[in-house]
């Protein structure tokens, strides 16, 4: 009997001094100091679609805006706040903006464009809420079988979308942000953010060797010089900055430059499929590609995974420079190769 009293005896003692030695070194605590409360340490978050940090996480849903780019709607309104931009053949030779909206947002979006069917397919694959201003007939019936979550100027001309009295129809519909968020309450859409990014983004001063230098780029689409761009390289600032027609690209409001860190650069197949020149472009297959960041340029393919477009090299995604990319779709004949100049 006095054996097993003296045995736990010992066990009590060894479990009071564990105790005192947790309590002693801060290792176990049931009570805060009302005065001293812990503090959480904020943690980093990277934006899916531009790489950039910050200590909020970048959970808002993106919206993907039809920018008008005739010569009569230039300068653009909101494309310094645009993740990404698509630039693509509309008809003829005339280029229409996909700006992708997701680590911030502008005030202010416009003009605004009307859809093509392409665009309804990039922003389902982005998950994006998608604003436009008119369809064709081809975008009209995906939007209408609900392809995407949208709302389109023609059913809210006047009221979630304004004219602007400076510039004539149709070159002069907007939207804000407050009236885009008012849209997809009024469409009853998801507003956070819920696909998986495939792009990779580099940690400051990480890069990939270029095969060489180009600090000028010059991207043509036919003979016409207002759609003729050019994107100039600042080695200071690591930017592109982007004309057009021989015109700076700048913000209407602020006057604000449009500034890249990468311009890519993806051949898809092209059709002309109706009288008014308007296009089917093959935005499924992927197919050869340039990537320019850094003042360098290298060739790679990009493919479409899961609906969005991505640069890639040995099955592998190419790393993008955290910051804006604007990215360019030329037609495969007469092939990139023609479509793009560059210049050390």
């Amino acid at each position: 009997m006095k054996k097993w009293v003296l045995v736990i005896g010992i066990v009590l003692l060894l479990a009071a001094g564990a105790a005192f030695y947790l309590f002693s070194n801060g290792e176990e605590t049931t009570e805060e100091d009302p005065e001293n409360p812990p503090v959480a340490e904020p943690q980093e978050s990277k934006a899916p679609f531009s790489g950039i940090e910050g200590t909020v996480p970048f959970n808002k849903r993106p919206i993907m805006a039809v920018i008008n780019n005739h010569p009569d709607a230039r300068p653009q309104t909101g494309l310094t706040e645009a993740d990404m931009v698509f630039e693509m053949l509309a008809e003829g030779s005339v280029t229409r903006f996909l700006a992708l909206y997701q680590s911030e947002f502008p005030e202010e979006m416009g003009p605004i464009r009307s859809a093509r069917d392409y665009f309804v397919e990039l922003a389902a694959g982005y998950d994006a809420f998608f604003i436009a201003h008119g369809w064709s007939p081809d975008a009209k019936r995906l939007l209408e079988a609900g392809r995407v979550d949208h709302i389109n100027g023609l059913f809210y001309d006047g009221t979630l979308f304004q004219r602007s009295t400076d510039r004539v129809a149709p070159h002069n519909s907007y939207i804000t942000y407050e009236n885009a968020l008012k849209g997809m309450e009024e469409a009853q859409a998801s507003t956070e953010y819920s696909v998986r990014s495939p792009y990779y983004f580099y940690d400051p001063g990480e890069s990939d060797k270029l095969m060489e230098q180009a600090s000028v780029i010059e991207v043509l689409y036919g003979t016409s010089p207002q759609f003729h761009n050019e994107f100039t390289f600042d080695e200071a600032s690591g930017l592109y900055s982007r004309a057009s027609g021989g015109t700076a690209t700048t913000d209407k409001n602020s006057s604000e430059p449009v500034e890249v860190s990468n311009v890519l650069v993806f051949e898809a197949a092209h059709e002309t499929i109706d009288a008014e020149d308007r296009k089917a472009i093959d935005i499924t297959s992927g197919g050869k590609a340039l990537i320019f960041q850094n003042g360098g340029v290298r060739e790679a393919e990009w493919s479409n995974l899961e609906g969005m477009l991505v640069p890639m090299d040995n099955g592998k995604p190419v790393g993008l420079m955290p910051g804006k990319t604007w990215i360019h779709i030329v037609p495969t004949a007469p092939g990139i190769s023609e479509w793009i100049r560059y210049s050390p």
